[in-house]
């Protein structure tokens, strides 16, 4: 297997707009991160990966793009952007942006032209199609709910788009749309920037024939129509061969309905596509079939089994990465872990998982405190549109709003979103007016400030646990094998080379477990684990506990 600086790295996701702000308007901004990346850098991670922070209306919070090549004015400005990006390749920081390069916004200057006429030039460079009856061409739904068409009086079409109607996807059947995409790649790769992280890339192949979905469960419509269209393949390796190949840098897609039956496609090196992609097999495990805002109840053995499948199917070539959150998703903790009796425990135990595994491993920001779901009073509190339009149609279906409620605080992406905590003074030290979202009330107990104090924290056991990571290949390289997959409560796996083996059990449950292994127990020695003055029997776990076990004649580990 080849060796690379991405597969090593660590990478550390800001949300900009909730990480820190500078100028009192309540939204984090490009100099906020320049202010904390000392703390950045003492986490022990080696690259950033920034969400959007281009020119844009902001209906999709910096996914609907109105000029790819211009940082927007509330992060910043161009100016300081560059800055930015001095500062962190001074600190050894590489810094990955996003490219959204399905869609845009509907106020980018192209389909501004496309709207004109069914003749304007930049017509084709999105997706128009003609009505079905008196309804949009097909019934095909966007991923925010309602229909995925929208109809222009002006040209008497409709246009598609997969999310809101503020972000009309592209065309990439268009070669010219293809050469503007890749065109602002590398005005980026120029100025130095180290990779991109490509927005539900798996999405931009549109199908052959444009037919009505037969399927009720809306994934399988992901699945089976929206993504892995039939030129995908053949897009990303012109991508690669045109811009990707040219620079030392990393690519990372997110995959909307990448399985494992085509997981190695996109990432194969031979194929010289992408880099790695992030699945979301262990983060849909508990949509129900209206989605994740119908949520079903998960076992343990079906999430290890997602992290055992993968691992087997990239072991002919590919690469994986390794996350529990973004910013789409909810709390790590909140939904993984136990963020109650539990919260300290769990939240270290999943930070151990992370970085324990093989693979590129993201950590989302917040996470390293241990960061949790939010529970607002009242929809009025939110400001997500996925959230948003969910609501709306619940409401319209009749659903118990009370009940959806306590679903929106389980499920909403606005609980990723929370404002940064950087410490028990007002507004958390995030902003000195009013934050764009609300705090957590939670951050007088549970931020950044407290934990550098706390020699046990969860902020310097994250620290801890990276440079353990570092100083031990074998836990990015190494093979692996998960233990005993049926069992309820405990994820157990183990990871070797030729010279070194650990073995790392984890109690995923609120009761002790026992390893009841035949294993023998005096070929290990305990190295890391996230309980203090615990002296049970090294196979014997207390709840929410993790120990790295380390096979005691491995020649080659550093503790």
């Amino acid at each position: 297997m080849s060796r690379n600086w991405w597969k090593e790295s660590v990478v550390y996701q800001i949300y900009p707009r909730s990480f820190k702000d500078t100028t009192g308007d309540g939204i984090g901004d490009i100099p906020g991160i320049i202010e904390k990346l000392d703390y950045i850098k003492s986490l022990g991670v080696d690259v950033i990966w920034l969400c959007p922070v281009y020119e844009s209306p902001n209906d999709d919070n910096g996914y609907d793009i109105s000029n790819y090549r211009k940082i927007s004015k509330d992060f910043g400005g161009q100016e300081v952007f560059e800055t930015l990006l001095e500062q962190m390749h001074k600190r050894g920081l590489k810094l990955v942006m996003d490219l959204v390069a399905n869609h845009t916004s509907d106020e980018h200057s192209w389909f501004k032209e496309s709207k004109k006429s069914k003749d304007n030039p930049y017509r084709d460079y999105y997706i128009w199609k003609d009505g079905k009856g008196n309804g949009p061409p097909t019934n095909w739904t966007s991923f925010f709910n309602g229909s995925a068409w929208e109809y222009d009086e002006d040209t008497q079409q409709y246009y598609l788009h997969y999310f809101t109607k503020k972000q009309p996807d592209l065309n990439w059947e268009n070669p010219k749309v293809r050469r503007e995409i890749f065109d602002v790649m590398e005005y980026w790769f120029k100025k130095g920037v180290d990779g991109f992280r490509m927005d539900v890339i798996s999405l931009i192949s549109k199908p052959a024939v444009f037919e009505d979905s037969p399927y009720p469960k809306f994934q399988d419509t992901i699945i089976n129509l929206y993504a892995n269209g039939p030129k995908i393949h053949q897009y990303l390796h012109e991508m690669n061969q045109k811009v990707l190949s040219k620079y030392d840098i990393m690519t990372v897609g997110e995959g909307p309905g990448i399985d494992l039956k085509n997981g190695l496609l996109y990432v194969d090196e031979k194929r010289e596509e992408l880099d790695m992609v992030f699945h979301f097999d262990h983060l849909y495990i508990d949509c129900g079939e209206g989605g994740k805002y119908d949520p079903v109840p998960y076992d343990l053995p079906k999430f290890k089994n997602v992290f055992s499948d993968w691992d087997e199917a990239l072991k002919k070539g590919g690469w994986g990465s390794i996350f529990l959150g973004n910013h789409d998703f909810s709390r790590m903790v909140s939904r993984f872990g136990n963020d109650r009796e539990y919260h300290d425990a769990s939240s270290k135990l999943l930070i151990t998982l992370l970085l324990t595994m093989g693979g590129t491993v993201y950590l989302y920001q917040g996470d390293e405190i241990g960061m949790t779901n939010v529970a607002y009073p009242n929809i009025g509190h939110y400001n997500d549109v996925e959230t948003l339009n969910a609501w709306c149609e619940a409401e319209k279906n009749g659903q118990d709003m009370d009940a959806f409620l306590t679903i929106v605080h389980s499920q909403s992406r606005d609980n990723a979103r929370t404002p940064m905590q950087w410490n028990d003074q007002r507004n958390s030290g995030f902003t000195e007016g009013k934050p764009w979202l609300s705090i957590n009330p939670n951050y007088t107990s549970l931020n950044v400030a407290a934990q550098e104090t706390c020699e046990t924290s969860i902020l310097n056991y994250y620290r801890d646990i990276i440079q353990f990571r570092k100083k031990n290949s074998v836990l990015v390289y190494g093979d692996y094998e998960c233990l005993q997959e049926e069992h309820p409560q405990l994820f157990i796996y183990r990871r070797w080379d030729e010279a070194s083996e650990f073995l790392i059990l984890h109690n995923m449950s609120n009761e002790p477990q026992k390893f009841a292994a035949d294993l023998n127990v005096e070929r290990f020695m305990l190295c890391k684990t996230n309980l203090e003055n615990v002296t049970q029997d090294l196979f014997h776990l207390h709840p929410w506990q993790t120990k790295i076990l380390v096979r005691v004649d491995s020649s080659n580990v550093v503790i």
